[in-house]
């Protein structure tokens, strides 16, 4: 299955409160005929685009090659928050890699958030500080607590702050949590106004970007000297370095890192605007995940409107009515919205890896990919993109620190690893349910 075209029309962005609220940009031309790069990179997300506005700035030649549209994938569909640090918190990086891996990590993501914030504001984006992480039980608070006082501690960061039931019940009016924290270094944005600006930044720099162009196969060049080609249906892209940005969608195009890299979808919806009652859910304009495993997400939008992520299939297939798998979470944590009218459900594909770090790797002489961000790739995608933009350059630091992170196949390789993803989802899927 082509997770491509598999749940969405050609050319056309989904039926998301961000794709009303957002104009689009003018559709860029498909890919024809051949055509001479520097660096093919393939995907227009925040990766992709992030590292072709890093080469293009360096005065280098980059060919943007989308199958749909700019900001079609994960990166226009996202929950908008703007996370610290890395998917793994730092005390389970600190027991992976060592306190000194785990220190370089941690600045790495500051770095990653800080570009970001950089992005937005040269496209214009806004981003409202603040998001809150919700606990379940008085095990996760206590870790929660823990960790606040690691970060202030061991690594600088004093912007998160512990909060106990009625803490967090001042600002999250959910019955469901027992506690958590607040991280005001955190924030949230509209994602798909992000992909859209980064993609104007990045073709006014000369990068060229075509849409409706599915690459269909890629040559790899035998060494370091020799070109390589991008293939689509209508035309190649002859190339020196090639960028696989395609996160979730990549499908065949590298059978290495789909051994790695497991495509799983996620959905969102989107309230009625729901004016003074918004005040009711949050006290402040914050966004808000939760400890399942299967995340809980939210935020308000500018027009007062409750976004709000959860639920999980156990197919490729999108549901037939994702509005109603996703109102059983909403309604559990927000019993007060109960019946609530919602105008928008949509959903997309990401990507996860068995240790939810993100994967880099390297699948060729002249060729980078970097995916799997499970679920924290708002800033990390953007990193990913102008760390894969500087190794090209030759400055492969930050590249390859990420790159030697510990990366285990899924069991069963790219043929098996959905079905046994299935069974384990159900496992989880279960404890959550049972509050485990």
């Amino acid at each position: 299955m082509n997770l491509l075209f598999a749940n969405d029309r050609r050319g056309a962005y989904p039926a998301s409160l961000y794709a009303d609220q957002n104009e689009p940009l003018p559709p860029f031309p498909p890919l024809r005929g051949e055509t001479r790069a520097d660096v093919a990179v393939v995907g227009a997300g925040y990766t992709g685009l992030s590292a072709a506005l890093t080469l293009a700035r360096a005065g280098r030649r980059v060919v943007v090659i989308e199958a749909q549209r700019v900001g079609f994938g994960a990166s226009g569909r996202n929950g908008g928050q703007l996370g610290s640090g890395q998917r793994l918190e730092v005390d389970e990086l600190e027991r992976i890699a060592g306190k000194p891996a785990a220190r370089r990590l941690w600045d790495m993501a500051e770095e990653a958030k800080a570009l970001t914030r950089h992005y937005a504001h040269e496209a214009g984006v806004a981003v409202h500080p603040g998001i809150a992480h919700a606990a379940r039980s008085a095990a996760e608070v206590r870790h929660a607590h823990a960790n606040a006082e690691r970060l202030a501690r061991d690594y600088g960061y004093d912007q998160v702050q512990p909060l106990d039931r009625a803490g967090l019940r001042a600002l999250v009016n959910a019955p469901l949590y027992a506690g958590g924290d607040i991280d005001r270094g955190a924030g949230h944005l509209d994602p798909l106004a992000l992909a859209l600006g980064l993609a104007r930044l990045a073709s006014s720099a000369g990068a060229v970007i075509h849409e409706g162009s599915h690459v269909h196969a890629i040559v790899h060049g035998r060494t370091a000297r020799d070109p390589s080609i991008v293939q689509t249906g209508t035309g190649r892209v002859v190339c020196d370095h090639v960028i696989l940005a395609a996160n979730g969608y990549l499908g065949r195009l590298d059978q290495g890192v789909a051994r790695r890299v497991m495509p799983i979808n996620n959905y969102v919806i989107a309230t009625e605007p729901l004016g003074e009652r918004a005040s009711d859910l949050l006290a402040e304009n914050i966004a808000v995940h939760d400890t399942r495993f299967v995340v809980n997400y939210w935020r308000l939008s500018d027009d007062r409107r409750l976004v709000f992520g959860g639920g999980e299939t156990v197919s490729y297939r999108f549901p037939d009515d994702i509005a109603a798998k996703v109102r059983r979470p909403l309604e559990q944590v927000y019993p007060q919205l109960r019946g609530v009218a919602i105008t928008h459900a949509w959903g997309g594909t990401l990507a996860i890896t068995r240790s939810r770090m993100p994967l880099f790797a390297r699948p060729a002489p002249n060729c980078l990919s970097a995916s799997g961000f499970s679920g924290h790739g708002v800033a990390m995608a953007n990193l990913a993109g102008m760390l894969m933009a500087r190794a090209v350059q030759g400055q492969s630091e930050g590249f390859d620190a990420m790159a030697a992170l510990p990366a285990g196949s899924f069991p069963g390789g790219a043929a098996l690893r959905w079905p046994l993803l299935v069974a384990g989802m159900g496992w989880y899927s279960l404890r959550d349910r049972l509050g485990v």
